[in-house]
This record gives C-alpha cells, structure tokens and sequence, in this order.
C-alpha cells in the first residue's frame, strides 16, 4: 500500500478533530504507521504524537505547504495586523494603559511594569503609603494579565464599605465588570456555589471568613486572580493565634495562581509577625523569620514592595517659569482646633446626661461581663458621643429609647425576657459599615438593666427629664457648637465664596440631618451621604454617587457625611474638611482626611476639628491630637498619621472612657492612661523600625520617563484600532455606518449570527456579545463626553470577535502565500512569518512573537519587523509570471533560531533571573534554619534516649518524620524554581510567506524620481542626528527596521520624545515622498511625529524648519505605487513648529 505522503508545514483535515491542523514535526515512519506532531489552526491546541494508520488516509485531506502566492494580500496584512493586536503586549510595555481611562503617575508604572508582571507568577504585597493609587495598579495588573490571556476568574477580597468603589472604580476606569456577592446575594442562593456562578467577583474579607461561607469558599474552583485590600487585616499575632482573616488568607493563597496583598501600613515593627504576614504569599521564601533578617540586610526582599511618599513624584512638568520639573504629589496637611465653652442650659444637660449615663454604666459594671451590661455600656458611650455631636442627635436616640421602653412597660413583658441583640467583639464593631452600626445602635437602644415596674418607670423618668432638657435648649436655637460653625464659615469665605467647596464630616445620621436643614437655612447648597443610601450611580439622586458627583460639579458647594463617605469616596476637588463631632477612634480621623488629602489635590488641606473643651470627652480628644501633632513635629514625619491605627488600637479611646463612665478610672486616671498608650516611641518603632529600611525613598525617574516614551511610541492608538476595525468590517459583511457628528464613531447594524458562534465557542474567555450594539466609538474622549457611545478597544467582545474573525480568515491566504511589491526594492525576496513561543518547565507559556524573515535569490537570509510587511504595495493584478524562487523552509528556521529564537529566550530568561536567584536564596536560607533547629531538637532526644529516657524513641521517630519532610518540602520547591528558570520553546510555526518584488513601474520617469538616493538620505541623516543631539537628546538610528519613521529622538531631560522621518533633497528644493506606512504611521502618531526635511545635500547639507504632525499636509497620492508626494516649495514659514531645547529639570 502507497502511504499519502506528509511533510512538516502541510494542513491536513481529518475525521479524527473537529479543525483543521498543521503539521509542526518531521513524520516518524514505521511499518506503515505516522507519527506527527499537531497544532489545531482554530484554537491553537497543540497535540504531540499523534498515529495515522494507513486506512486513516483514505479520509485525510492535505493541503501542500508550497505556496501558490494566490492568496488575498490585503487580507494577508489584515490578519497581520490583528495578530500583532493580539500580541501587542509584548510590543508595547504599557499596552493596558491604551484601552483604560487612567493617566498613571512614575510610582503606579514602576509598580505593575517593572515588579508585578515581571514575575512568573505575580505573588507580592504592594505596600505603598496611603493615597498612592493603589487601586489603579491592581486595576492595571488585572488588564494586563487579561490582555496576556492568563485569567479570567478573578476574585477582590476588601473591607466591606470599599467594594462599591472597588466595582465602580474597575467599571469606570478599566471596562472590568464585577459581581458584587453580599449575605443577602448567598441567601438567595444557599443551594448552589455562588463563587462558581461568576468569573468575576467582589466579596467582603467579614463575609468571606464566616463559619458558614467559608466552606463554599474552599470547595469553589480555583481562581486565576485574588486581590486582597487592606490586607493588613489577615495578619496574625503569631503561628499559634491565626484569626479567622489570616485563615482565609491561607485558603486564598492556595486556590489561585496570581494573590496580590494591598496595604498602607504592611508591619508593625516586628519581624516575626511580618514574616507570618509574608507566609500567605509564599511559605517557603518566608518560612522562617531570618529570611526577613536577610531581607533587612540587604533592603531587598521578594515578592514586597513599598514606596514612601518621598518616592512618589510626577512625571516632569513645564512650569510657569520654563522649568521642567517633578513636582511632589502630596500637599500638606494643616490642622486647626476649634474649642468652645458649652454654656448654660446645654451645660446643665451635659451634666445631666453625664450623670445618667455614670449611673447606668456603674450599675452594669456590677453586673459583670454577661451581654445585657455589655450592650448598657455599649448605650452609654453612644449617649456620650451623641451628645458630643449634637443636642438633636441625642434627643432623637433618647426619644427612640423612651418609646421603646414604655411599649415593654405597656406590654408588662418580663424584662430579663427580653432578647438582647448579639454585640460583636470590639474590634469587629469598627469594621462594621455605617449602616451596620446604625442598625447596631437602634437594636441596642431598647436594652434596659431594670428588672421591675419600678425600676423601668424612673428610668423612663429620667430620660423624659433628658429629652425636656434637649429640646429646651433646640427652641432656643444658641446651640453654641452650631455658633461656632457658622462663625468659621464666615472665616473660611464659604458664605463670600460659592465656588470654595466644604467636606463636612458628623458621626450620626441625625446630626447629619440637622446639620443639613440649618445650612440650607442658611442659604448654601448642601448635599449629604449617609450609610442608609445605596451606591446607585451618577445620575440616579438619592444615591451616593450622584450626590459626589454634584459636589464635583459644584452644583453643591457643602458636602455632609457620616463615615459612610470616611472611605472609597474620591473628593480632592476640596480643600477644607470640618470635623463637626471627632470620632473615638483616631483611625477614622485619618480616613476623613484621606478623603481630600490625595493625589491630584492642588491645595494644602486645612483641617478643622470641633469640641467642647469644658467636658471630659473635648479634653481627652484635645490632648490625643496634640499629642499626635506634637509626635509628628518631632519625628518630622506624616507617616505618623497614616499608621495611627496599628499604634492605636480602634477601640482604645472608647474603652477608657467607659471605664471612667463605669467608676473603674478617674479623669486623671485617665489622662494618664492617655499619655502612656499615646506615645512617641510605639510610633517612632513603626515608622522607623529596619523593616521600613525595605521601602524605596526614590524612584528610578529617568528611566521611568524613557519608559514611558518607549509606550507612546509603540502604543497601538485609537487610529490604528478604528482603521482595523473598519477594513475588517469590510471583508465581513458587518453593517457598520460612520457617524457624521462623531470622529472614530460607528452606528452598528445587526450582527452575522457567524459572529454569536465564534463567541460561543471553547476558547472564548471575554463576556457575551450584546444583542446590539447601537453606537460605538473607539475614542475614549468621546464615551466620556457621550456614554451612550460605546468605547470599543481590544478586550472588548465586539472588538475581538471581528479580530479573531479576520486571524481566522487570513490563514488560508498566509498558507498559499501572497504577492507584494516594494518600489526601494531591487531584487525579489522570500518573506516568511513566524510566531514562536517561551515557556518554561511548569509548562507555562510567557511571550509569543512574530518574525519575518528575508530570504534573497542567493539564500542570503536576514531579520525583518513584521510591520516591515505593512508598508508593502499590494498589486492591481498579478504579473504574467513569478520568479523560480524555491522555499526553504527547513533553512529559514535554522536561520530563526540562531538569530531571533535564541536572542529571545535570553532575553526572557534575562528578565526573570534575578528574582528567581533572589526567592532561591531566601528559600535556602529559611530551609536551612528550620533543618538546624529540627536537628537541634532531634540531637536533645538522641541524648536523652543515651541517658535512658523511655519517651524518647518515639520522639526520635516523630522528630525524623518531621525533618524529612521538611527536607521533601524544601527539594520540591528548589525544584520548581529550577523549572521555572529552564525555558524553552513551545513551539515554532509559520504563519504564511510572502514573495515581494519590484515595483513594475519603478524604472518608468514619474516613478523613478519618487526612489530614495541612498548617498543623499545618509547625508540628510548625519544632519539630523548632529541636530537633535545638539538639543540634549540621545538619538537611536531605526531606519532599516521599517517602522514608518528613521529616528527615535529623546531629549534626557525632559523626557520629550520625538519620532522623526528624515528627507534628503540634493537641490535646494524639490519633492518629497512618504511610503504607505510611514502616511499610515504619521496619522496614527500625530502628537510625536515629525518631518525633517534636508536640503543641499550635494553640497552643503541645510535642515529646514523640523514639521510636526506632517499627517495635516496637503499631500499628492501617487495611486499607482502607492505614496505621497509633496513639494518642498509648499512648505511656508507659518509651518515653523521648532522649540528651542528645553532647560533641565531641577
């Protein structure tokens, strides 16, 4: 029997798979079978080893892998052109930040480009200080690693009262849509795993942990990506201690590939509680505490990362003066006190409600620990602080209480009966949101220490002489508090000014609304948050996005809010925050101020805080920020503010004054317990301890500023994205109609059902496609202006449903091989186009790439950039015959392994050497130290079994178990991380070949003088390149890799980067012509693009006035070849865009 002969590269279809396949080994023949390895063409699933019999032949269709060069050029370059949208990651560094709304400072780049995504597997603890953004870097890690195809489940663990911001944040800002799970949303679905419903989730860390989530937790599917915010909040005390948050920590750090811990204050100062924390990344690297020491030492550690303040600057910017400078992006912070003197009958009701509130909590403190005097002193305090508040927020809770006390009086119901509402333990209480707590203190409210009748009735007495009180001092309406706030609005210009904006901040929903009425009253416009308001959005009123969004829009000029609005609100808009009443516990004092102390606040922030300071609550809060403050004068250090919360527990404050409330501590007690639990050296340890010697106090400036001109240059620009678009709608049929009022914008008809199939198949990891799509843009200023636009970018379903179309329908045409011309070319060449792949051994793919390469007549071979194949003219009509020019396929990749695999693989094993050397050696050094400490143990029951001891052959035994497997333990890791450092390639496959040729008319007259001199451009070239450097900037010559311009041109300081097309006449005038790519590029980078003409080149080269943004010119389409042509005698003074060299930064 004759067997169908096969070879490397031919397309075969076949019975056995459901598409089409490439052979990709040499066929292995033995007694009439086939052995040969398989790629599937549609999605891309490799399969080695596969055996043809010979009856399997008789159903086998091959297609030769020699070219016929009939295939559709012009869709030969689109399906180019979507491949490298496809890989554009690996072309662009900072390829999200095209398709996101984000405009990201030098430390949010560094962050995610030059540490996250480097590593194989991102595991790392990003602990910048506060208000650093750390929420965008998260975001871009997230698109980054969705661009790569490396996730798609995706779980955000962050305090509860952030994940509304968490979700509108990654809606608004990187096209990510989360499913927000709450206790109601697992209710409703007790039956099924909700975690399994949904690729994309956001829960809270106090939901996550509970006894009865947890277990759906653990038995979800594994998750691609878990981000934890606020991460601090999993640590634990010690191995021994774990709480719950730390425990679902080491169930998340087990169930995912990429964990990412977000915190402003990453340690405590101590390095054994921190080596713990650093556990839930990697046991191994961190298993023992000198792997910390190690660290220290050498202020390098893996997987961390923490800039400072100080670090964090912007990109230079040209100030008023001229002067390029990278201005710092924090302002100050300036706190003002505002003491008043309660008077009068608002004294008289202080004492009185301070008398009540004495009696009661000593009463329950006689009665122990149970919950009943537990929720009594909980009242208490909360009587104290409203108080403290307002008069009318003390009314309404006493109000509250009086009627639910006389229901049980009327219903004579047994008071010790009565169900007492469950409190959670103190430190969970502040982690309560505000609607929580509210609901909290209501429950609370009806809580009652009498026993009797009697006992109920004069308590019920009592608080009518408190309500009396109250409202007597209301109707007078000289509350002097509330003197005193208007008194500072007239200082603070809000009544003169209306376009000064005020953040007004009460801890009571009730104070909020009288604070509400009076300012209205007085004439301002007001909106408020409080914790009962849903997230809604902006243009839903009522909700709390729509009343931020009115604050920004001035449409309000007061904004008040309880500490519902303390967290994941963004108003930097505002320099001016009140603290009407001061919370208890200091933290939130410090989330207030977050609010407008951020980036993008042009203004010192002036902080003002209100109180009494005739009582003891105003005393004690006056001397807690005068001893911060005074900490912070000392220290010269504002970090002092941002870590109050690890130094100060959240509960302390409250818990001193219940004591003194209860008779346990005097007020000088209690000043004196102040002074020793707030003081400088518990601070100075946590901003000065050796583990902040790992944070980084500067930033890596210029190299962040070549970086990011190295993006502008190789980003893939709405230009490029809509022209694709819009010639693949072309050869798909889609109903697509520009829109006459919107540039870059498209009114979409009904889709191919074609298109709902591909999206529905196997390998289709992005959201559904819509039913419709009414009106699409691919320029983000106008979704922006206009939502019902649609903003359309790569990841988008639509998007990538035409590009993964038009790949499809260009690979026959790659196979059979295409036709192009080159009007510069001399000789005819073979163009083949290669995609290759590294891995490394835990089989995970890191980069794909293109190459082209060059074959010449002689076999001469070299190098090309596949956008090289972009600037080639596509012919009218084939010519009569083609070359011989046989293929050499087996030689193309010999010649692609030696000079573009292996430079390659270099490269990205380069790339990640040094962090796998420095996790191998924190690996050994901890592994060590738990080897010596086992053995030392070992070595004591060896003694004592010398000594007679009965016990200590089982020990022996124990002990032995315990020290091989940690020795198991240590070589499996040592062993991932050597196959994580092998890399190799997964695979090499040739896309298509291209015969291009000379242009047929290059030799006619009116052609030949649009052929480039070689002697006059090199001329024209020397001229620009002394320019540019004269101007400070370092000059790369890029001109034979076709990338449609000649020369990268940065200027050092300033970061300014210019790609230039040099033009060489030898007269003093003459004409000058663009390619089809360099017209096509010139467009697409209008911002940073210029033409610099040269003239004289015979005899003594003269650069003429450098042209930006040429695109704009009116150039002559010389349609037969292809370029553009334009006369230098058209250019005219009025063109002269040419800066003089920038001055240097300070």
């Amino acid at each position: 029997m004759v067997l169908v002969p096969i070879k490397l590269g031919d397309i075969l279809k076949t019975p056995k798979f459901n598409e089409t396949l490439r052979v990709v080994s040499e066929p292995q023949l033995w007694d009439g079978f086939i052995m040969v390895d398989l790629l599937g063409l549609r999605t891309n699933t490799y399969r080695g080893g596969v055996i043809f019999t010979p009856d399997d032949f008789k159903h086998i269709e091959i297609q030769p892998s020699v070219a016929s060069f009939q295939g559709d050029p012009k869709l030969f370059k689109l399906g180019l052109e979507a491949l490298r949208i496809r890989l554009a990651y690996e072309y662009d560094p900072f390829f999200g930040l095209s398709i996101s709304r984000v405009d990201p400072l030098p430390h949010q780049l560094d962050a995610v480009y030059n540490h996250l995504l480097k590593a194989w597997r991102c595991r790392f603890l990003l602990a910048d200080d506060a208000g650093a953004g750390k929420t965008i870097m998260a975001g871009l890690l997230l698109k980054e690693l969705k661009l790569r195809g490396l996730v798609e489940r995706v779980l955000i663990i962050s305090p509860a009262n952030l994940s509304f911001q968490w979700r509108r944040e990654l809606r608004d800002r990187f096209e990510e849509d989360f499913e927000l799970i709450t206790g109601s949303r697992l209710r409703d679905t007790y039956s099924l795993n909700i975690w399994n419903q949904h690729p994309q989730i956001i829960t809270s860390m106090d939901l996550a942990k509970l006894d009865y989530v947890l277990p759906s937790v653990k038995q979800a599917e594994d998750w691609d990506l878990v981000i934890v915010d606020e991460a601090h909040r999993m640590s634990a005390r010690d191995p021994e201690h774990k709480s719950e948050r730390y425990r679902l920590g080491e169930i998340m750090r087990e169930k995912t590939t990429h964990f990412l811990l977000l915190t402003g204050t990453p340690h405590k100062g101590d390095p054994d509680n921190f080596c713990l924390f650093l556990q839930l990344l990697d046991q191994e690297a961190y298993a023992d505490v000198t792997s910390i020491k190690e660290a220290m030492e050498r202020r390098e550690a893996p997987f961390y990362l923490r800039r400072t303040k100080e670090a964090m600057l912007s990109f230079p910017e040209r100030d008023a003066d001229g002067i390029w400078k990278a201005r710092k992006l924090f302002t100050k912070r300036i706190p003002h006190t505002i003491a008043f003197d309660l008077e009068g009958e608002e004294l008289d009701l202080y004492r009185a409600v301070s008398n009540y509130v004495k009696v009661q909590s000593q009463r329950a403190a006689e009665q122990g620990d149970d919950r009943r005097a537990r929720a009594i002193g909980f009242l208490m305090a909360m009587y104290q602080r409203r108080m403290a508040s307002s008069t009318y927020a003390l009314k309404e809770s006493l109000r509250r209480r009086h009627k639910k006390l006389k229901e049980l009086l009327e219903r004579a119901q047994l008071y010790e009966d009565m169900p007492i509402p469950d409190i959670p333990p103190e430190e969970d209480w502040e982690e309560m949101d505000a609607a929580e707590r509210e609901e909290l203190e209501q429950k609370i409210e009806q809580v009652t220490l009498a026993r009797k009748r009697p006992e109920l009735e004069a308590e019920l007495k009592d608080i009518e002489a408190l309500i009396a009180v109250a409202q007597q001092v209301e109707d007078r309406g000289q509350e002097v508090k509330l003197k005193t706030l208007r008194e500072q609005l007239t200082q603070q210009g809000i009544f003169q000014d209306r376009n000064l904006r005020l953040l007004l901040f009460t801890e009571y929903k009730d104070t909020l609304e009288y604070l509400v009425r009076k300012l209205r009253e007085w004439n301002l416009t007001v909106g408020f948050i409080h914790g009962g308001m849903k997230a809604g959005n902006r243009d839903e009123p009522g909700t709390r996005l729509f009343a931020e969004r009115q604050f920004w829009d001035l449409k309000t000029q007061v904004l008040a809010a309880t500490e519902a609005a303390g967290e994941g609100i963004n108003l930097q808009c505002c320099n001016v925050l009140f603290n009407y009443d001061i919370p208890w516990n200091p933290n939130r004092l410090e989330q207030r101020m977050g609010r407008i102390h951020r980036y993008g606040q042009k203004l010192d922030c002036l902080i003002f805080n209100f109180f009494a300071r005739n009582t003891v609550e105003g005393r004690v809060l006056q001397k807690l920020l005068d001893k911060l403050q005074s900490i912070r004068d000392a220290l010269q250090n504002d970090a002092v503010f941002d870590v109050v919360g690890e130094v100060i527990p959240s509960n302390q404050i409250e818990r001193l004054l219940r004591d003194f409330y209860a008779g346990r501590l005097g007020e000088e007690d209690l000043h004196a317990q102040l002074e020793v639990k707030v003081n400088r050296e518990d601070f100075e340890h946590i901003c000065y301890s050796a583990l902040e010697g790992l944070a980084k106090r500067s930033l890596n400036l210029p190299m962040l500023v070549e970086q990011r001109a190295l993006a502008q240059e190789r980003r893939i620009v709405p230009e490029t994205i809509h022209r694709f678009f819009k010639d693949a709608s072309e050869f798909q049929g889609l109903d697509i109609r520009p829109d006459r009022n919107r540039d870059m914008s498209f009114r979409v008809g009904r889709l191919p059902l074609y298109l709902y199939d591909l999206a529905q198949g196997p390998t289709w990891r992005l959201p559904a496609l819509a039913q419709s799509y009414s009106r699409i843009t691919f320029e983000r200023s106008i979704n922006e202006a206009d939502p019902r636009y649609e903003w359309v970018t790569p990841g988008h379903p639509l998007f990538e449903v035409v590009r993964r179309k038009i790949e499809e329908l260009a690979q026959p045409q790659g196979r059979q091989g295409v036709l192009l011309y080159e009007l510069e070319r001399e000789e005819a060449a073979l163009l083949e186009l290669f995609i290759a792949s590294a891995a490394d051994g835990t089989g995970k793919t890191h980069h794909q790439r293109l190459f082209v390469v060059e074959t010449s007549p002689r076999g001469e071979r070299r190098l090309r950039e596949p956008t090289y194949l972009l600037g080639l003219i596509i012919p009218d009509e084939a010519p009569a015959s083609l070359p011989d020019f046989p293929e050499a396929a087996g030689a193309s990749q010999g010649y692609l392994y030696s000079q573009g695999l292996q430079p390659f693989l270099t490269e990205v094993g380069q790339e990640r050497q040094h962090d796998l050397d420095l996790i191998e050696k924190h690996v050994r050094l901890c592994f060590g130290e738990l080897e010596r400490k086992r053995n030392d143990i070992l070595n004591r029951h060896l003694l004592a079994k010398d000594q007679g001891d009965p016990a200590a052959e089982g020990l022996i035994e124990i002990e032995s178990q315990k020290l091989m497997a940690l020795l198991r333990r240590r070589d499996q890791r040592l062993q991932e991380i050597e196959r994580q450092r092998a890399l190799f390639l997964q695979g090499v496959e040739r896309l298509g070949v291209c015969l291009v040729l000379p242009h047929p008319e290059r030799a006619t007259k009116e052609i030949s003088n649009l052929v480039s001199d070689p002697v006059t451009e090199q001329r024209a070239m020397e001229a620009v390149i002394a320019h540019e450097e004269g101007r400070g900037c370092r000059v790369e010559d890029i001109h034979r890799l076709n990338l449609g311009y000649d020369l990268r041109s940065l200027h050092l300081d300033t970061g300014e980067l210019r790609l230039i097309e040099v033009k060489g006449i030898g007269a003093a005038t003459g004409s000058i012509c663009l390619t089809p790519n360099e017209k096509r590029v010139a467009e697409d980078r209008r911002d940073i693009y210029w033409l610099y003409i040269v003239t004289n080149c015979d005899t003594a080269p003269t650069l003429q006035d450098p042209v930006k943004d040429p695109a704009r010119l009116e150039w002559h389409e010389v349609r037969r070849v292809d370029h553009y042509r334009l006369s230098v005698d058209t250019l005219t003074g009025a063109m002269r865009l040419f800066e003089e060299p920038a001055p240097p930064i300070r």
